[in-house]
């Protein structure tokens, strides 16, 4: 069960303005759409045909449709890969709504600046923000132009139900209640402090009236629009906190969801592709003899950095590219392998010494408290490249015809990749139609726009729907990959065994943004330091982003100084968190879940990690059975404070998912390179965790601030390699200081 310590909101109400947050609009035959805009009234018809095709609906600045059956349609503007979203908003909408959510159907939206995530420019930078009604429109505008300019319609970072939950589902929610409860208030002459609205109908207990939202939903486009409609206190949730099915589980369940892979189009063809094996080269030359007598085989194309087999079925396209030999040009990746390039780290690493690199974060005089320190403590950390090994494989459909393009694809920036596909064909982004579906798995992978270059480059040389399949290996080979990465440390203790310095000097990552500060840990003298290590290959957002690295390293080297200390693991965390209760209740929970103090059997460990991130704040014990000849991961205990879970099932759920993900990448991760050439290329020699090997998980939620939510897809990730690592050096003594464990030798 869940712990909740929360607090009553105040917003503050505000009247309609030309700018107003919340656009509406009467749709034909009675309904009502109001929409989450900062300037009502721009046109959307060309989105109607897309969102509109019921009999008499119409749209203008939609994000939430209330039909004439009383069906509220909730049109959701990030994508769905598994986490399910698509549930959590539409929680969060319906219950500001007070609609009746077996009556709510869920819409994703188009790909379309009408619909960019508006606020997540105001939820990295201002998260904190607050301003009166009048202003609102004014501030939210400006948020809302540096979307559009971004094309920062995105699913990442989790940030979905903490942004666009939190201030605009709700917000457009609320909105249309109050919209509909005025036009009630109206039609039957009663005040509207009389009036409530409960599972899609508005009520007049004096008089013991009730009519269905549709009733009134002409009306209420007339209304005012308040900048800042009322928003519920927790206390009157009745679907938000609730553990909802998901609405995404039943087509899968039985096979009816819809992904990029299942496009489908009358005359499609299908495309097999494989690029250069060291990016940056090109093809030189290729013999195509075997290849172009091969049934089914379209078209052989040389598209300079990779070649396309095209034909009537996708095994047809990729048997013949199998045949086809090539030669490439040179690069400067071409001799790069990879302990040559762990030794580049080292070196740069070396160079910098005490002074160099570009200083992240710095309090106090590290050095000298280092230096004056009864105790010292050194380490370093080595992790590899990571692919993102989504169960999906890279796809995308493509048609180019008439100075026009329609593509299909799981993606998790849909205008970006609309904005990509134009680009690469040189016509205007309005003459090109994006058709997103679920997402096999994202992980960041899918916010890259390769596939959808890629496969608009080939449906223009062809004269018909192409569908390009990426194969396993071309997945694995190809991926924008996690960046390996050194970090060395260097900690101080005073003769009571606290900490009082903390360096670290890393090799750049992929998010500058996220240094690995140490604020949560109460550390008077402490410096953070990157250096940058070019490489040739691709580098991408992974699941967790640089957090995944950064857990790793700092919560190792805490239980490094933690022994030297001579103290246990907990016990010194607790100390470095004294001035954080909140964070300090979510160790605890995590350490009292697992039964920290008690005696386990030999050959068994039990190690525990903190990291918040994204909004979230996350400790994890790890037991671990170290008998066999490998690690053995028995179970992980997770204690989590989200600020408030919308949906808690989905919440574990996602926090499991972590588990799984992160301990693959702990146990068995790595592309190496040889020759500049990735040397894995599937599940044979980039294994993924299997069922028999999933530990169990339990979880518990902690409810610490519901004014500020955090996310659920990533922040269980980083404590969990950490977590484990620890748990093997409680139970063998072997410290693990580079990743993934099948390397280290545990005999």
């Amino acid at each position: 069960m869940a712990d909740t310590k929360i607090s009553e909101p105040k917003p503050k109400k505000g009247k309609w303005t030309r700018r107003a947050f919340i656009g509406a609009g009467v749709v034909a035959g009675g309904a009502l759409v109001v929409g989450v805009a900062v300037r009502p009234g721009n046109p959307i018809d060309r989105l109607s045909p897309m969102l509109a095709k019921g009999k008499g609906e119409q749209l203008i600045n939609a994000w939430v449709k209330i039909d004439a059956e009383n069906v509220v349609t909730a049109i959701i503007p990030h994508v769905e890969m598994g986490q399910g979203v698509f549930t959590s908003l539409a929680q969060m909408l319906a219950d500001e709504l007070d609609a009746d959510w077996n009556k709510v159907k869920i819409l994703e939206a188009p790909a379309d600046k009408k619909y960019v995530s508006h606020d997540i420019g105001r939820e990295f930078l201002a998260p904190d923000l607050e301003v009166p009604a009048i202003l609102e429109p004014t501030v939210g505008g400006s948020f809302l132009q540096l979307a559009t300019a971004l094309n920062l319609q995105i699913t990442g970072g989790s940030f979905s139900v903490r942004g666009t939950g939190q201030r605009a589902m709700r917000v457009a929610g609320a909105a249309a209640k109050e919209m509909l409860i005025a036009a009630a208030a109206e039609e039957w002459n009663v005040p509207a402090g009389e009036l409530r609205a409960e599972n899609s109908m508005i009520l007049h207990d004096k008089s013991s009236k009730s009519a269905p939202f549709a009733d009134f939903a002409a009306a209420a486009a007339e209304q005012d629009l308040p900048n800042k409609p009322k928003l519920k206190s927790p206390k009157d949730y009745k679907l938000m906190g609730k553990a909802m099915a998901r609405h995404d589980i039943p087509d899968k369940s039985k096979g009816a969801a819809i992904f990029g892979i299942d496009a489908d189009l009358p005359g499609m063809k299908y495309a097999a592709v494989r690029a250069a094996p060291v990016v940056g080269a090109t093809v030189e030359s290729m013999n195509v003899d075997t290849a172009k007598t091969m049934p089914g085989v379209l078209q052989i194309l040389n598209m300079g950095d990779f070649i396309a087999v095209v034909a009537d079925g996708y095994w047809q396209a990729e048997q013949a590219l199998g045949t086809i030999d090539a030669t490439y040009s040179k690069t400067e990746g071409d001799t790069l392998d990879q302990n040559a390039l762990f030794a580049r780290y080292a070196t740069v690493l070396d160079e910098a010494g005490n002074d160099g690199g570009d200083v992240e974060t710095e309090q106090g005089d590290v050095m000298e408290a280092f230096a004056s320190a009864a105790t010292k403590v050194e380490a370093e950390y080595k992790v590899p490249f990571l692919a993102h090994a989504t169960m999906e494989p890279m796809n995308c459909t493509a048609w180019v015809r008439d100075g026009k393009c329609d593509v299909w694809s799981g993606h998790q920036a849909p205008l970006m990749a609309r904005k990509a596909a134009a680009d690469t064909l040189g016509i205007d982004t309005d003459d090109v139609t994006y058709h997103n579906a679920y997402l096999g798995g994202g992980f960041g992978r899918r916010s890259e726009n390769d596939a959808i270059i890629m496969a608009t480059r080939i449906a223009k040389a062809t004269k018909y729907p192409v569908k390009m399949i990426w194969s396993r290996e071309e997945d694995t080979m190809q991926d924008h990959y996690r960046p390996s990465a050194t970090s060395r440390f260097q900690g101080g203790l005073d003769e009571n065994g606290k900490a009082v310095s903390w360096s670290n000097i890393h090799t750049h990552l992929f998010d500058p943004q996220e240094a690995p500060t140490v604020p949560y840990y109460e550390i008077a003298n402490h410096r953070i330091r990157k250096i940058d290590v070019p490489t040739h290959l691709r580098f991408g957002p992974w699941r967790s982003v640089d957090h995944s690295q950064h857990g790793y390293f700092i919560e190792s080297f805490v239980d490094e100084m933690a022994h030297a200390a001579g103290k246990d693991g907990y016990a010194f965390r607790r100390e470095l968190l004294a001035s954080s209760p909140r964070h300090l209740k979510v160790l605890d929970k995590a350490a009292e879940m697992a039964g920290w103090d008690k005696p386990l059997p030999d050959g068994h460990g039990r190690g525990i990690a903190f990291v918040p991130s994204f909004g979230t704040i996350v400790a994890e014990v790890a037991e671990v059975d170290m008998t066999g000849k490998k690690p053995k991961v028995k179970k992980i205990y997770v204690a989590a404070d989200p600020g408030f879970a919308v949906n808690p099932d989905g919440f574990a759920a996602q926090m499991e998912s972590s588990i799984a993900y992160g301990l693959t990448a702990a146990l068995y991760g790595e592309i190496s390179i040889k020759e500049g050439t990735v040397q894995q290329s599937n599940f044979h020699d980039y294994p993924i965790l299997r069922i028999n090997e999933m530990p169990e998980v339990e979880v518990a939620i902690i409810n610490g601030d519901h004014k500020r939510l955090g996310g659920a897809g990533e922040p269980g990730l980083p404590p969990l390699a950490p977590a484990v690592t620890n748990a093997i050096f409680a139970a063998t003594g072997k410290r693990v200081r580079e990743l993934p464990l099948s390397k280290q030798d545990f005999a």
